[in-house]
C-alpha cells in the first residue's frame, strides 16, 4: 500500500478490532460460571420423560413425545441409544455429529461460538441397561452466541464499526496536515511561491499543526526573498542602462572628433558597451522568468520556429565556415510564449555553433514522442566540440557559470544563455538535459509538453471569439 492513510487506518482498525475479540474470547474462558438458559436446565427432565416414553410405547410413542416437546417448549430434540437415533426416520445431519462427538455443545466454549446449531447433548443410562442419550438444538431466541449469557455477536459488530469509524478520523487528522504539505511542496517546487499549506487555519497546537504553520513562514520568507532578488536585479538593470546609453552617446561623440588613429580605442570601447547591453538584457529576462510575470501562452507550431531559428543560425555560422542542419520529423504544436521559446531554443544552437570546430555541422532534430503516456517535442542539438566535462553537465544551465573563463571571455559569452534556456523550458512545463555523445561533442535535448488536440480547439475558439468581439 502507497497511501499513508491506507496503512495508518487498516492498522489502526485491524488492532482495535483484535483487541475486542480477544478480549471477549479471553473473558468467556475465565469466566467460572455461565448463564443457564430455561432449555438446558429442564434437559434431564426432557430425557427422563423421553425414555419412559420409548420403553412404554416404542417409536409411535417417542414420536409423540418429542412432537408435543417441539410444540409445547419450541425445541427439537432427538433420542438416541447406543446403536443411533431412535425416531424411526431421518434426522439432520447436526443431530448425529453431535452424538457422535464431531460437534461441540453449547455448554463448551468453542459451542458457543459457533454461530448456527446451538446443540446441547445429556445422557442417562436407563433401568433396563441401555444408555440414552437426549440432542437437543437451542431455539434462536437462547442462541448461546447471540442470547442472553452468550457472545454478544451484534455488540461485537457495533463495536468494531464504531473502532472503524474512529480509526478512520484519527487517520485522516493525521494525515490531512501531510497532504496539504505535499501539495504545497508540488506548487512551490513548480515555481508558484504563493503557495501555502493554509497553516493559518489549523486552530490545534499538535506537531503537525505546527509543520504547516512553520512550512508557510517559509514558503512566505522564500518569496519574500525571491521577490527581493528580482527587484534587485530589474533596478540594477534599469539604472545600468542610463549610464550606458549616455556612455553610447558620448562614444559617437568622441568618434567624430578624433582622429583615425584612436579608432581602434573607441571600437573596443564600443564592443564592450554592446557586451554591458546584451548583459543587463539577459539580467532582466533572468528576473522576468524567474517571476513568472509578463508571459502569454498561445498556440505555436515548433517546427515553423525551428525552421526560421535554423536559417538565422546557418546565416550566423557562415562566417566560420560551419553549417547548421535541421531534421523535423513531426508537426510539434505547443502553447507558449514565442519569444521565450525562441530564445529558449536559439541559445542553445548560437551555443552550438559557438564552441563546434571550423568546418564542420551542427544538427537539430525535433520529433513527437511520449512519456509517461503524455506527448511531447524532443528537440536535440548536437555540435562537434569539445564537449563538457561530466561533473558540469547540470551546472552549465546555472546563471553565471563558466567552464573555462578564458574560453568563455573570447567567444563573448557570460554564462547566461544557457540559464535563459533552462528557465523558459521550466516556465513551458519542460526540461533540458546536456550530455556527451559517445562519438564526441555535446547534446543537448529540449523536452516540451505538446498540446492536446481538445486544447487546440479549444484556443482557437477562444481566439476566434477574440477577433470576433474586436
Amino acid at each position: 500500500m502507497r497511501s499513508l492513510f491506507l496503512k495508518i487506518f487498516l492498522s489502526f482498525w485491524v488492532a482495535t478490532a483484535l483487541f475486542i475479540v480477544l478480549a471477549i474470547l479471553v473473558t468467556l474462558a475465565m469466566r467460572p460460571e455461565r448463564n443457564i438458559s430455561s432449555v438446558e436446565a429442564l434437559q434431564p427432565k426432557f430425557l427422563t420423560e423421553a425414555v419412559e416414553a420409548y420403553q412404554s410405547g416404542g417409536t409411535e410413542k417417542l414420536r409423540e413425545n418429542l412432537r408435543n416437546l417441539r410444540e409445547t417448549q419450541h425445541v427439537r430434540a432427538i433420542l438416541f441409544n447406543e446403536n443411533g437415533q431412535l425416531v424411526g426416520h431421518m434426522v439432520p445431519p447436526w443431530f448425529s455429529e453431535t452424538f457422535n462427538g464431531q460437534r461441540s455443545t453449547a455448554d463448551t466454549f468453542w459451542g458457543r461460538l459457533n454461530p448456527h446449531f446451538q446443540m446441547l447433548k445429556i445422557s442417562i443410562t436407563a433401568n433396563d441397561g441401555h444408555r440414552y442419550t437426549l440432542i437437543t438444538e437451542l431455539p434462536p431466541g437462547q442462541n448461546a452466541l447471540f442470547g442472553p449469557g452468550g457472545v454478544p455477536g451484534l455488540g461485537i459488530l457495533i463495536a468494531v464499526l464504531s473502532s472503524g469509524l474512529v480509526c478512520y478520523l484519527l487517520s485522516r487528522y493525521l494525515t490531512s496536515p501531510i497532504l496539504r504539505l505535499r501539495k504545497a511542496t508540488l506548487k512551490l517546487g513548480a515555481g508558484d511561491l504563493s503557495a501555502r499549506a493554509g497553516g493559518s487555519t489549523l486552530r490545534g497546537k499538535d506537531e503537525m499543526s505546527q509543520l504547516v504553520r512553520d512550512f508557510d513562514l517559509m514558503a512566505e520568507q522564500i518569496e519574500k526573498l525571491v521577490g527581493a532578488q528580482s527587484h534587485l536585479l530589474k533596478d540594477i538593470s534599469h539604472e545600468l542602462r542610463s549610464p550606458l546609453a549616455r556612455l553610447t552617446v558620448a562614444l559617437e561623440l568622441a568618434r567624430q572628433r578624433t582622429g583615425p588613429e584612436a579608432e581602434s580605442v573607441l571600437d573596443r570601447i564600443s564592443l564592450e558597451s554592446d557586451r554591458m547591453n546584451q548583459l543587463i538584457g539577459s539580467l532582466t529576462t533572468i528576473a522576468r522568468l524567474e517571476s513568472g510575470a509578463g508571459t502569454r501562452k498561445v498556440p505555436v507550431q515548433l517546427e515553423e520556429l525551428l525552421e526560421e531559428i535554423t536559417q538565422d543560425a546557418a546565416f550566423e555560422a557562415q562566417a566560420r565556415n560551419c553549417q547548421v542542419q535541421a531534421e523535423v520529423l513531426d508537426e510539434l504544436p505547443v502553447l507558449g510564449d514565442p519569444a521565450l521559446l525562441r530564445s529558449a531554443i536559439e541559445n542553445v544552437v548560437r551555443n552550438a555553433t559557438r564552441y563546434t570546430p571550423e568546418g564542420s555541422t551542427v544538427k537539430i532534430r525535433a520529433e513527437k514522442t511520449q512519456k509517461s503516456g503524455r506527448p511531447e517535442a524532443l528537440i536535440q542539438v548536437i555540435d562537434s566540440g569539445p564537449g563538457v566535462p561530466q561533473e558540469s553537465l547540470e551546472k552549465i544551465f546555472h546563471p553565471f557559470y563558466r567552464i573555462d573563463d578564458a574560453r568563455v571571455r573570447a567567444t563573448g559569452g557570460v554564462g547566461l544563455g544557457l540559464a535563459i534556456t533552462d528557465q523558459a523550458v521550466r516556465l513551458h512545463g519542460g526540461s533540458v538535459k546536456a550530455s556527451n555523445p559517445p562519438e564526441g561533442g555535446l547534446l543537448v535535448e529540449v523536452r516540451l509538453p505538446l498540446q492536446s488536440p481538445a486544447g487546440e480547439v479549444r484556443n482557437l475558439q477562444t481566439s476566434a471569439a477574440v477577433r470576433q468581439e474586436s
